[in-house]
């Protein structure tokens, strides 16, 4: 029904770029997101974007990080500059309806995820 597929990453030093890129397919789901998860942490919300391209950002990537997708909105990136080792975790990329997300529910959809080292 929706498939996600992320890919992009891999190791930098600080300061370095990584851009991750989530290929989505299937049914529309138009309400994405990256959240990232740090051994021995909780699963934190990174950035999402809606169906009307309007973004929101964690505090700590904000001004870093950029959301976006393609025109024909199979693709997901995630724009990471000015990276630091506490941004190293393993990054999903998450999709569901709008009307689903905007009433609090949990992302439906998840990529696999794909692992950011960055070393200092």
């Amino acid at each position: 029904e929706v498939e996600l597929v992320a890919s992009g990453g891999g190791s930098v030093e600080a300061g370095g770029s990584l851009k991750l890129s989530c290929a989505v397919s299937g049914l529309p789901v138009p309400c994405r997101a990256w959240f990232r998860q740090a051994p021995g942490k909780e699963r934190e919300g990174v950035a999402t974007i809606d169906s009307d391209g309007i973004t929101t950002y964690a505090d700590s990537v904000k001004g870093r990080f950029t959301i976006s997708q393609s025109n024909d909105k199979r693709t997901l990136t995630l724009q990471m500059n000015t990276l630091q080792p506490e941004d190293t975790a393993m990054y999903y990329c998450a999709a569901d309806v709008c009307r689903w997300i905007r009433r609090g529910h949990q992302y439906t959809y998840w990529g696999q995820g794909t692992q950011v080292t960055v070393s200092s």
